[in-house]
Order: structure tokens, then sequence, then C-alpha cells
């Protein structure tokens, strides 16, 4: 996994991304408000650029129009030459990436805080690469202790020698929020509040940070992606059976040996035959079918993040 250096200077250039996918309405709608009236991420010390991301899809109401912009920011899309031929979104993302970036470079933006959706009962998830990213896990706990009555789970997304692919990992650090459930091209009046009271209360401790606020060591707890499972499909590739009632909408709830998972249109019963206790999530998640997953699964961890150091002063003039 990658590790992120802590920042040793005021964040000054943060973005907030909204439509990555296009018919996630809770980002597209913040995005579109805040462009037209962007005082609301102002901070004393920055000011935050709201962004629409994925413009055509926005306009057609789709997740994508040539392919996931969200899985496009990586070297081979990003460096390769341009051709007349390229998906919308690959375009898109070397527009981003130009503007953004370039990614993992000095010149890229300090923070990009992307907003999605989730058609699954994710509730509150906060979507970092890994567990070295000590500016992120910080974050993270602040918006938790925000609304400690409220769940809200840090997931780790990025495998081993993966390469990070999200609009998010162009700048020197960022996150995701994803929100769910929301059906897609939808706007939830909860959600959307839920999101917007996040995103003000990110760009607070961002604030706190360049104000030189130091942050103590703590223990978190996380879920990191072990991989994902599709759902039972017949020789010809079509579905045999769906993700079963005692499984449904349980995300992040603990999934044990010889629980049922998927149940066939033929009435059985498809058990989980894993040897340990797993935790799902995006279950039965729309977006997800083309891409063959019916859930992910993911492993829960407790690791202790190190503290934040304040910023160092300044130099003063030389005498």
């Amino acid at each position: 996994m990658c590790s992120k250096p802590v920042p040793r200077e005021p964040l000054r250039r943060v973005a907030v991304t909204g439509g990555t996918h296009g018919n996630e309405m809770s980002g597209v709608c913040l995005a579109r408000y805040w462009m037209q009236a962007p005082g609301e991420l102002q901070r004393p010390s920055f000011s935050a650029m709201p962004l629409l991301a994925n413009p055509a899809a926005t306009a057609a109401c789709r997740r994508y129009v040539g392919r996931d912009l969200n899985r496009t920011f990586t070297s081979a899309f990003l460096t390769a030459k341009a051709h007349p031929d390229d998906p919308y979104e690959v375009t898109r993302a070397r527009e981003l990436n130009q503007l953004l970036g370039p990614k993992a470079s000095g010149q890229a933006f300090d923070f990009i805080l992307d907003l999605h959706n989730t058609t699954a009962n994710m509730g509150t998830c906060l979507i970092v690469d890994s567990t070295h990213n000590v500016f992120a896990m910080h974050l993270c706990r602040h918006l938790q202790l925000q609304s400690p009555e409220l769940p809200c789970r840090v997931i780790l997304y990025q495998l081993t020698g993966e390469e990070s692919y999200s609009l998010n990992s162009v700048a020197k650090n960022g996150m995701a929020l994803e929100l769910g459930p929301q059906p897609q091209g939808v706007l939830r009046a909860d959600l959307f509040t839920r999101m917007r009271a996040l995103v003000a209360a990110a760009l607070d401790f961002i604030q706190l940070f360049n104000q030189d606020a130091a942050f103590p060591a703590f223990e978190m707890e996380a879920y990191r992606t072990l991989g994902s499972v599709d759902f039972p499909r017949t020789e010809a590739g079509d579905l045999a059976g769906t993700v079963h009632p005692q499984l449904q909408d349980r995300d992040l709830e603990p999934l044990r040996p010889g629980a049922p998972i998927f149940q066939m249109f033929n009435g059985e019963d498809v058990l989980y035959k894993g040897a340990s206790t797993v935790y799902p999530m995006f279950i039965n998640e729309a977006a997800y079918y083309e891409k063959g997953i019916a859930f992910f699964q993911t492993e829960k961890l407790m690791f202790s993040v190190p503290a934040l150091p304040a910023l160092a002063p300044a130099p003063g003039p030389a005498p």
C-alpha cells in the first residue's frame, strides 16, 4: 500500500468534487449549488473549489457515458497518447489531471474530497486508500466525533500492490464520502443534508490544521477490502439467483461461515463457505451488476494512528 507523507505546510488548494458518477445525486446537486454559491466552502485560510467531475454523465443522469471515470486515474490512461476513439471519461480524466494534478507531482492540489452515493445500505462511509494515510485518518476521526450517535465507518479500498485509480488520488491527499442507500438518479433530503454537513466538518478540520492545531494519537477501527463475490450465474452468464434476504441490507455486519448469501431462483440457498468471518459491503449495489460483483468482502481492523503534529511555524526574516 502507498504511504502518504504528513503535510508540513498549510493546505491551500482544496477541491470538492461531485458527479464523478453522474447519477449519484447528492454530490451532483451540491457541486452544482456550490458552483453558483461557493461562499459555503470558504474558510479563513483557504477556499475549496467546487467541481462537477463528469458533466456528460450528469447531463444524461447516468453513472458514465463511456467508462467508469472513478477507475480511470491510472498512469495507463493519464499518460497514453490521446486518440479520437478514446471514451469520454478517458479524455475527462486527463482534463481533471491537468486541472487538479498532475498526479504524483508537487503541483497537484493539496486535497480532494470526492462525493458519492450508493444504492446499498452502507450508511455513512469514509473511503481512504490505506492505513498509512495519517492525515486522512485524523480527518476521519474528526468526522466521526462530530456525530458520535451515527455510524461513520472507515473503508480502506486499496489492495496491496494496486495502483490508485480514483479521482481523489490525483491530489497529494484525499478521500471520498459514500452515503446510502439512495437510488440512482434520486435525491434524498436526509442524505443531501448529511453530506453537506460532512463536507463542512471536513473543511473545518483542514482549517484547524492550517491554524497549527495538533491532534493526538488514537485507535482506529476500519474495514479493509479483501475481494469481491459475484452472483450465481448460468453457463450463459445470466443471473441464477439473487442476494439472500438474510444478507440483504446488512452491509458491514459480520458474515460467518455457513450463513446464507444467495437464494437461487430454484429456491435453494447458497451458503458462505469462507473459513473466517468477513464483513460484506456494497451488498447488491446496482452499479456493480455490470462489474460482476454482488458484494465485497472486508476484514475489520483495529490499528494505532500516530499523532498529527502542529505545523512548524514559518521562519521569520533574517536578522
